[in-house]
């Protein structure tokens, strides 16, 4: 079976490899840590202690994992941890929120590579974000007696039609994790119908609900209202429906089109109302950076202001001004979003118009209090969305004209935007207390290979 593997692996690899020069080339991705990936050249891990693998593809899964982390962590302090990601922008995160601990590339599903970073980092358990399930790799821990978790777990409705053609493949995959925590009991269900252990699947909820800001005059939310000159939005004062934000977040094309046309519109009657765009990805920013030339529109980029106010002591940067022409800031950086939501009267969640990703996180706008806004297409957080919007703490819309008719509602009369975002923060805290129980499972988990190795 493994030599099988590698050698669809390394077809599909030579299908597409022209695609991955080409992307190489023009962006820069797939590059970095390439060798690595092929090889398994993960990190030569000294010592006897016993160590926890966590795997985070991108940079969500990372954000996701440090609660979880930091728990066990204070549960087991004489544990190693090391972390994985897939992506170049994963692994930059990882290096941010995980300064003190071993950071590298996941390893392609070679049985080559996955053996030699097994081997390499020799895991006590492995704990996967979300996912990411690969037959070799779970063939190589079972070989060496290695433990794996899913930790909050989910499966989109699209990916269980897939996979559900293929159960009879899939079964053997699953089998071989030694637990599922998954974020609902419907994911739960999906993945005992495609063959997981029953008695290895567990409902913990979603972690994403914690460790999320839910005050907006944290030190990260002010530092960015200072640098834009929005202190205003802190004072008990501010005068009603005047110098609002919209903050666009997690785009992707066509949004960025669709919000600035909207925009354009909403300005003739709020004329003091400030966008903020952020892209999903990076690879974008110039992109939309085009986009908004092309229309006109006085703009700054993130990345032509200071990092923070501090740093204009020994840059030439010009902060803003509250008169400089700056109505629209893209956001060119990566992992500003979080703290920028705090900033945000209205908030859209992007990937929810395009209809090819199924959205993104809302819940870090919704803990702030925002007014969140996202379209149909949130099949990757359907639970969350139903939810939310039954709570009275979002709008989902289901096109370009319902989102201009509502982001202009809402930046219309306060008490409503004010009453959604008041539901949304309640929403989230009242579903906090999925780490807890992820670690729960965890040290069950440990429990039971401790036992079964004496």
């Amino acid at each position: 079976m493994p030599y099988l593997l590698n050698f669809a692996y390394l077809v599909f690899l030579m299908l597409v490899f022209p695609w991955l020069i080409y992307k190489t080339i023009t962006t820069g991705k797939y590059r970095r840590g390439l060798w690595r990936k092929i090889t398994g050249q993960a990190l030569l891990r000294d010592g006897d202690e016993p160590c926890v693998w966590f795997h985070g593809v991108s940079v969500g899964e990372i954000h996701l994992l440090r609660q979880v982390v930091a728990v066990f962590q204070q549960k087991h302090p004489d544990w190693d941890y090391v972390i994985s990601t897939t992506t170049d922008t994963g692994y930059a995160e990882a290096c941010k929120r995980f300064p003190d601990l071993h950071v590298f590339y996941w390893p392609f599903d070679f049985s080559w590579a996955v053996h030699r970073a097994i081997q390499r980092v020799n895991p006590s358990l492995v704990v996967l974000a979300e996912g990411e399930l690969w037959p070799n790799f779970l063939s190589a821990a079972r070989q060496r007696g290695v433990p794996v978790a899913v930790i909050n777990g989910r499966l989109s409705p699209r990916s269980f039609r897939r996979f559900k053609a293929l159960h009879r493949l899939l079964r053997p995959i699953l089998t071989s994790v030694d637990l599922f925590a998954v974020q609902t009991e419907e994911y739960a269900d999906c993945f005992r119908r495609l063959g997981a252990p029953a008695e290895r699947v567990f409902v913990t909820g979603s972690v994403k609900y914690d460790g999320v800001e839910t005050d907006r005059a944290n030190p990260r939310t002010q530092e960015l209202a200072r640098l834009f000159c929005l202190e205003h939005w802190f004072q008990p004062d501010r005068p009603k429906n005047t110098n609002l934000v919209w903050v666009a977040g997690s785009t992707q094309h066509p949004e960025e089109l669709i919000v600035l046309d909207i925009y354009q519109k909403l300005r003739l009657d709020f004329p003091g109302l400030r966008l903020f765009l952020v892209p999903r990805q990076k690879e974008r920013f110039n992109d939309v950076a085009r986009l908004i030339d092309q229309s006109g529109l006085p703009y700054v980029r993130r990345t032509q202001l200071p990092p923070t106010l501090d740093s204009l002591l020994t840059t030439h940067h010009s902060p803003l001004t509250a008169h400089s022409s700056t109505d629209i800031v893209l956001m060119d950086t990566i992992g500003e979003l979080g703290a920028l939501w705090g900033l945000a009267d209205v908030a859209f969640v992007g990937g929810s118009l395009d209809g090819k990703r199924g959205g993104q996180n809302m819940i870090e706008p919704a803990a702030y209090g925002a007014a969140v806004v996202f379209g149909p297409h949130v099949w990757n957080f359907r639970d969350t969305t139903g939810r939310l919007v039954a709570a009275g703490g979002a709008i989902q819309i289901r096109g370009a004209s319902e989102l201009e008719a509502n982001v202009r509602r809402l930046l219309s009369h306060q008490e409503e935007r004010q009453e959604l975002g008041k539901n949304a923060r309640n929403f989230v805290l009242s579903q906090q207390g999925a780490t807890a129980r992820t670690i729960q499972c965890l040290d069950g988990l440990i429990f039971q290979a401790q036992k079964k190795a004496a």
